[in-house]
């Protein structure tokens, strides 16, 4: 449960400037504020002078985070700014800190057991997909766009799994069909997919007809899933699962409409509140799925499996392997066996 890469820890709308957060992730108390600039900042939670938490009634002067204890000031870089009943700082003991990023309204941090530094930035959903149209076109998320799930028992890899899963399109999704992959690129970090399918729609005279869709989805990690849609109109997503501990998850869903000609408010909204609940969807499975290593697959995505579990690998560090991780080496040389 502790794979290295981006992972969202909320919507930056929900931190204004001068707010203060409590949060859990990968097993550790941190606190997360934004200072008055609107700078997001998140440090580990405990003050270095007598470990008071930072997150629960600390508060924001400038630039920094003030304990609640004793009044102990903290940088963005941890360091002590003001000791208030003497001129002297202390410049021995540090706060750890976490890299933050915010994109498309999007909170995130890097994660990486090692301490080491990120690898690659997170993109605007609005530059990975060029036939998505630019970001004017699109809605906010708004809350009708927004899904966030309590604790689960889900693990950051059965989401990323689905970017191979074309099947399930049919029996969980209800598509009418299970969809065609027009292709499929693996990256040193990312993932790209391309899906074909066609659908059922009722026209402006009440009929039915067929409409042509493709979904277009890129994995950045093995926290962050985009995806681009179209077909009835454009819809832009972000599927993140961020772990807090061992045995939890944070899902959290964001979708963007596109704004047809002729469509009002409530449409897009329609069209967000669907996307919403394709999710959910997965959710129910996710949430009381066991990880199977190696899996009894069908020989048409035999293939799929195994090469995004090869890919997979290279996210959990050496001595710090994920959820099935372990068995992942063995498993994919049997699989390669089974299907050769």
């Amino acid at each position: 449960m502790k794979p290295t890469g981006w992972f969202q820890i909320g919507w930056s709308g929900d931190l204004l400037a001068g707010d203060v957060k409590p949060l859990r992730y990968f097993g550790h108390d941190l606190v997360a504020y934004r200072t008055q600039s609107g700078r997001l900042v998140v440090l580990d939670a405990y003050c270095e002078h007598l470990g008071a938490h930072l997150g629960h009634g600390g508060s924001v002067f400038g630039d920094n985070i003030q304990c609640p204890f004793h009044g102990w000031q903290w940088s963005p870089e941890g360091r002590n700014t003001c000791i208030p009943y003497q001129k002297a700082t202390n410049r021995v003991r540090k706060i750890g800190t976490w890299t933050t990023a915010e994109r498309d309204e999007i909170m995130y941090i890097w994660h990486d057991v090692e301490g080491g530094q990120p690898q690659y930035d997170v993109p605007s959903i609005f530059e990975l997909f060029p036939d998505s149209g630019p970001a004017s076109d699109y809605h906010d998320f708004g809350e009708a766009g927004r899904f966030e799930t309590a604790e689960l028992a889900i693990h950051p890899q059965y989401a990323a799994e689905n970017g191979v899963d074309f099947a399930h399109f049919k029996y969980v999704h209800r598509a009418d069909q299970i969809p065609t992959v027009v292709a499929r690129e693996f990256g040193e970090y990312d993932f790209r997919t391309q899906l074909s399918l066609h659908f059922k729609r009722r026209g402006a005279d009440g009929e039915l007809e067929t409409v042509e869709g493709r979904t277009f989805a890129s994995l950045l990690g093995l926290g962050l899933g985009f995806s681009f849609a179209d077909g009835v109109g454009g819809i832009c997503a972000l599927t993140a699962v961020t772990p807090v501990d061992d045995e939890h998850s944070i899902l959290r869903f964001s979708a963007w409409a596109s704004k047809e000609d002729g469509e009002d408010d409530s449409r897009v909204a329609k069209r967000q509140r669907s996307a919403v609940g394709q999710v959910k969807a997965d959710v129910a499975i996710w949430e009381h799925q066991r990880y199977t290593e190696p899996p009894g697959l069908a020989t048409a995505e035999a293939a799929g499996f195994r090469e995004i579990r090869k890919w997979a690998r290279r996210f959990y560090p050496e001595g710090h392997l994920g959820h099935g991780a372990a068995e992942q080496t063995a498993g994919a040389d049997e699989l390669q066996a089974e299907f050769a």
